[in-house]
């Protein structure tokens, strides 16, 4: 049985313009205790837990924390054989000396936070990195003998398509195992919220994301779900538990857990959260549990997103009539077409 862990580290050197996670820049002076807090929490829960599949460690920016605290946190969670361990980073901290720390502290796959190869675009979106470091960062991985992942965003204000193909063609020069495209959304409370002048196009994001399907492919990464193609083999196992209704332990502040049905989340500040583990207390701030309806509609809507799709016997004719050239039979499954992805969640709706 798949099982996977969720780790959020919430420390940020920098905040995005678009960035609505909980995520902090000063709040580095909790470093050790959140760390320390965290691997409580796993060692707390190890007893109850399967054999661990996947563990993915996101953020905020895991990588800015020193690599041997989580590294402590990791080596508490009881992994199973051949489990896949994936920690975030930031470009401009993968270096060689850090990625192989994280190769010989067991983590097996890295997710490069790029978003763009052209400093223009990363303007806009309010990143800081250096492109250049990006490079290093695949050279580091490369080196350390970790297959990654490139997180790329597409849709910032005035980025052209041409702007977008340099972005894609230099991603896929750095030989990643997967790529992330996701199109830049507006969140609430975040500086692009408040800049409507900034907001993206949907007709050009159409445009980007087709382009993003067209190169990728050509360059022998197999789409498999919405925002994500991967090279055969190299699927992410551990967003796959997300896509279909799998089972997780959330640690750390803000992070999300689901067993049996039950979705929880724990408390959103690491103030709160360190003190609660501290303390002996659950972190857990709040749950909710889904009915055996509300879990089959949540699991058409999220196998929707795959290549899979959902089973054939699930969607009613009329549905898939009503969808005509967003959804298509496949066998015994429907499955989205490619102008289908553009609107999934449009298409998931009426699967409800």
């Amino acid at each position: 049985m798949a099982f996977g862990v969720y780790v959020h580290v919430p420390f940020c050197r920098h905040r995005c313009d678009y960035c609505a996670f909980a995520t902090w820049t000063d709040r580095g002076h909790l470093e050790a205790r959140y760390l320390a807090a965290c691997r409580r929490q796993v060692l707390e829960a190890a007893p109850d837990l399967p054999p661990v599949t996947s563990v993915f460690v996101g953020g905020g920016t895991p990588s800015l924390v020193a690599p041997e605290a989580l590294l402590d946190v990791l080596a508490a969670v009881p992994l199973a054989g051949g489990a896949e361990v994936t920690v975030e980073c930031n470009p401009d901290d993968l270096d060689h000396e850090r990625a192989a720390a994280y190769a010989a502290g067991g983590v097996t796959r890295l997710s490069i936070g790029v978003q763009s190869m052209v400093p223009e675009v990363l303007r806009t979106l309010g990143r800081d990195h250096d492109p250049a470091n990006v490079r290093r960062a695949a050279e580091a991985a490369h080196a350390a003998g970790l297959p990654f992942n490139v997180d790329l965003l597409y849709g910032a204000t005035g980025e052209t398509l041409e702007q977008w193909a340099t972005t894609l063609d230099e991603a896929i020069a750095l030989e990643p195992a997967h790529v992330s495209a996701y199109a830049l959304t507006v969140e609430a409370g975040t500086p692009l919220a408040a800049d409507p002048a900034r907001h993206p196009d949907d007709d050009t994001q159409a445009d980007q994301y087709g382009l993003a399907t067209d190169r990728l492919g050509a360059a022998g990464f197999e789409w498999y779900e919405i925002s994500n193609w991967a090279k055969p083999g190299h699927e992410c196992r551990h967003n796959l538990l997300y896509w279909t209704e799998g089972e997780y332990l959330a640690v750390g502040c803000a992070a999300h857990g689901h067993r049996g049905g039950r979705r929880h989340w724990n408390l959103r500040t690491p103030e709160r959260y360190v003190a609660a583990v501290e303390e002996g207390r659950s972190p857990e701030a709040g749950a909710e549990e889904l009915d055996a309806g509300e879990r089959r509609v949540e699991g058409l809507q999220l196998a929707i997103r795959t290549r899979h799709g959902v089973p054939g016997t699930e969607v009613d004719d009329h549905v898939v009539a009503e969808l005509d050239g967003l959804v298509e039979r496949q066998g015994d499954r429907v499955v989205l077409t490619p102008a289908g992805r553009l609107l999934a969640n449009e298409v998931a709706i009426r699967l409800g």
